[in-house]
């Protein structure tokens, strides 16, 4: 590699690592918890714990569990129902005005079982609220998703440079040697350069992932204007029906269509992932593999009949699957510990990072006063 071509990958990496690293390392920090936020909802007490039963204990249903939500809050719809991968005793069903609400929701956990109201998770309050909209939005809404979704793609190309960088800085040393007899500052360089090479692969995959995820509400928005709109193009003009139908009768029709699928969620009439003349059942895959990629059956929300259901477009069957590989929530316990271990060495390398260039300005900014001003000209 040229001297000119090096000295162009050297600036590149510099610029875009300055400019993105306190986010990263803001990201970083907040990811941390986002690991283990069913664990440390434990510890908190703010995680639903449904009592044990015999496993055939029989489920309610759903018309039964949205009659519970309405005498909870008299006066408010159901937006979205749901429940977690891998526990079907409990119903999640989120509650507001209008189906369109931002503000003022409510969530009601109910067993599935009993219907016994098991507690109301705070969506806007608490710990983990704090830390999820500091590492998705920076409580900036969309601009502050794109504007994180920005510093990741500074991210990706400060990774690219420094790969390149690497090679040749290498090529007088072993591969991961630290000259621990040197300066303090070269000390750090070689740990800097060992740890990016070492998180290279996993850094990159978070940091796209991550890309992803920020610009999720654009993907939403895309899927909606292409695949939803074709879907719902029958009923373009017919006016909103004035009741709606059974809730349970509408997922057991989608459970029909799609029978070796499980439910992930249902969107009410309404909201953004259904029609005014819809519930959008949303069907997941019953494997490891496949629990997080779903597919939307659309059922008419006054006769309960399928009238569409497609296939995710690559996009957002991308989105889907960059959401658990981003936390890695794939393998369990150890991909959790795995993850954490490699958060904390990114986070001392952005550190180091950061020292390394306050170190070389304060280095220059030493030697500046001991330059002669006919020495300084004749510098290139």
């Amino acid at each position: 590699m040229s001297a000119g071509s090096l000295k162009v990958w050297s600036w590149l990496h510099t610029w875009t690592s300055l400019v993105c690293t306190l986010f990263m390392l803001l990201l970083c920090l907040t990811g941390l918890p986002l690991i283990f936020h069913h664990e440390i909802g434990h510890l908190l007490g703010t995680e639903i714990e449904a009592p044990e039963m015999p496993a055939d204990t029989p489920h309610i249903s759903l018309d039964k569990v949205m009659q519970i939500g309405e005498a909870r809050h008299p006066g408010q719809d159901g937006m979205f129902i749901s429940r977690e991968p891998d526990d079907d005793r409990v119903w999640y069903l989120t509650m507001s005005d209008t189906p369109t609400s931002t503000s003022g929701l409510h969530q009601v956990a109910i067993d599935a079982r009993t219907g016994e109201i098991l507690g109301e998770p705070q969506l806007e309050s608490g710990f983990m609220y704090i830390v999820n909209s500091l590492h998705i939005d920076l409580f900036a809404g969309l601009p502050g998703m794109l504007f994180l979704g920005l510093m990741g793609v500074l991210l990706l190309i400060s990774l690219v440079s420094g790969a390149v960088l690497y090679a040749p800085f290498m090529q007088k040393l072993g591969f991961g040697e630290v000259r621990r007899q040197r300066t303090t500052r070269l000390k750090w360089l070689d740990l800097h350069n060992l740890l990016g090479i070492v998180t290279l692969v996993w850094f990159f995959v978070v940091g796209g992932t991550g890309v992803l995820n920020a610009w999720a509400d654009l993907i939403v928005k895309a899927w909606q204007n292409d695949q939803l709109s074709t879907m719902l193009a029958p009923y373009q003009d017919q006016p909103p029906p004035q009741q709606l139908g059974s809730l349970e009768a509408a997922v057991q029709s989608a459970r029909q269509y799609l029978p070796e699928m499980d439910i992930q969620f249902v969107a009410f009439p309404g909201t953004s992932f259904s029609s005014p003349h819809h519930y959008g059942v949303f069907m997941r895959g019953n494997e490891a593999l496949t629990a997080h990629l779903s597919q939307p059956v659309l059922v008419d929300a006054t006769t309960s009949e399928v009238t569409d259901s497609r296939p995710l477009p690559w996009y957002f069957t991308a989105l889907q699957l960059s959401r658990p590989l981003h936390f890695g929530d794939y393998g369990g316990k150890t991909l959790q510990i795995i993850w954490a271990v490699l958060d904390v060495i990114t986070i001392i390398l952005l550190s180091s990072g950061l020292y390394l260039w306050l170190a070389k300005r304060r280095r220059k900014k030493t030697a500046a006063p001991n330059t002669s001003p006919s020495a300084a000209q004749q510098t290139p």
